[in-house]
């Protein structure tokens, strides 16, 4: 259960952290926006962390059960992941409107 809360903690922390920098592009703040993914970026690579870590058990023979909380948590993280993207772009889009106003 602890494994699988450190990767729904992590994923939540990334989207997090992408929203904001979605906010703070949307504001003009640049470089808050880019500390933010950063900090999107850390958390993922928590979460990713935790999962190679599993994978090597797995690898070795140490089998972990996959249950509905297992599942949950890899969904969290896949969905993190891909607002973590998504956000990219948008704080993309929000520089280049900045710069062309």
């Amino acid at each position: 259960m602890q494994v699988v809360m450190q990767i729904i903690l992590a994923g939540g922390n990334a989207k997090n952290f992408a929203m904001q920098a979605i906010t703070a592009a949307k504001n003009g703040d640049f470089t808050l926006a880019q500390q933010q993914m950063d900090n999107a970026d850390k958390s993922l690579v928590e979460a990713h962390n935790v999962q190679t870590n599993m994978l090597t058990k797995e690898a070795q023979g140490q089998h972990t059960p996959v249950d509905l909380y297992m599942v949950h948590a890899q969904d969290h993280l896949m969905t993190a992941i891909t607002f973590k993207d998504l956000a990219n772009e948008v704080v993309a889009v929000y520089q280049r409107l900045a710069t062309e106003s």
